[in-house]
């Protein structure tokens, strides 16, 4: 009994959490496979192709929960429309993100259209500006819910009354994102990449509950900065650092890591993928993958470090992603020199 007490309190802190406006995004460990959710500036910036598509999926609290939190995406992006000397070109991309929080409680949908643009500064280097507008909409299943109100001592009555009161169980509103990306890359075995974007510029409005004088229902603006690069040790080793920093009102996140890629094939076809990453105070993640020729699928486990750990067993979540990129051309892409280190310029 006292461990079913344990676990609705967290579950209900949980929800609450995820109610407020001052929760934290969706959002994934693996940032550096979800690129337009990080920064629409990554639109159209594929350092070694000329389109992507892919999907991420996370699961959630599955530990303490009867029905995790599960996050899914699907991205694709392009480049287009390049000038004649190839110096500067236009991305266009999409992405779709959609949330179940429970035993379908609380769902988050949203879809993005991203444009961004791309210009060389010199030989080695590039800026990027990029900008997304979407439709997000958010509804919880009244039903599913118990409020503290209906605690009889024991159990949560949903039979009993409540006063809590809903002005709605579905909102929807526009929501605006911008970026700029700055790639330095001096030689063919050294990259560095560095953004900032801004999500939810417009600060819209997003509350179930009746606007009331002095609360403040607007979504605050949240502010990510990543800094990633890829080192080519040999023709053997790539070693890829990653961190990534976002804060939103009260809540902020810093995940740091790296991950290193392994030529099995001599070719760089096939691809074997391990590394390590660390979100601040919360969780050690490891990392395993394999990338065959234009498709990489990884997988990460969040292993939770906090006090949280007492109640999960450290089981935070797991996630994976799989990502394909590759050019229109098959001729010039073999021919193709890719801005980031790689495997195949060897």
């Amino acid at each position: 009994m006292k461990k079913t007490a344990t676990i609705l309190f967290l579950g209900i802190c949980i929800l609450h959490f995820r109610l407020s406006s001052y929760s934290q995004d969706l959002h994934f460990s693996q940032f550096f496979n979800s690129p337009l959710t990080t920064n629409p500036a990554n639109t159209g910036f594929i350092p070694d192709g000329d389109y992507r598509i892919g999907v991420n999926y996370r699961n959630q609290w599955s530990s303490i929960m009867t029905v995790p939190y599960k996050t899914m995406s699907a991205f694709g992006d392009v480049q287009a429309l390049q000038n004649r000397d190839n110096t500067g070109w236009l991305g266009l991309g999409g992405v779709i993100l959609h949330d179940v929080a429970g035993s379908s409680i609380l769902t988050t949908t949203r879809i993005y259209g991203s444009v961004a643009y791309h210009q060389m500064i010199n030989l080695g280097s590039l800026l990027s500006l990029g900008f997304d507008v979407g439709w997000a909409n958010k509804r919880i299943n009244v039903n599913n819910l118990r409020f503290p109100d209906q605690f009889d001592g024991r159990f949560f009555d949903s039979h009993l009354p409540t006063g809590v009161v809903l002005a709605s169980n579905n909102i929807n509103y526009l929501d605006i994102q911008a970026g700029m990306n700055y790639a330095y890359f001096p030689n063919d075995k050294v990259y560095l990449n560095a953004g900032f974007s801004a999500m939810h510029v417009n600060r819209p409005k997003e509350s179930f509950f009746i606007s009331k004088p002095g609360i403040d229902n607007r979504i605050p603006v949240r502010y990510i900065g990543f800094l990633n690069g890829s080192f080519m040790v040999n023709s053997q080793w790539i070693l890829n650092p990653n961190a990534y920093y976002t804060i939103q009102a009260k809540s902020s996140e810093l995940v740091a890591g790296l991950n290193a890629h392994y030529n099995l094939s001599g070719d760089g076809d096939k691809v074997l993928i391990g590394g390590l990453y660390y979100r601040s105070g919360d969780a050690i993640i490891p990392q395993v993958g394999l990338g065959f020729k234009d498709i990489t699928f990884t997988f990460t486990y969040d292993a939770t470090i906090s006090t949280l750990k007492n109640y999960n067993n450290t089981r935070g979540a797991f996630e994976f992603s799989l990502v394909k990129q590759g050019v229109f051309d098959k001729y010039m892409g073999d021919k193709r020199q890719s801005m980031c280190p790689s495997f195949r310029n060897f």
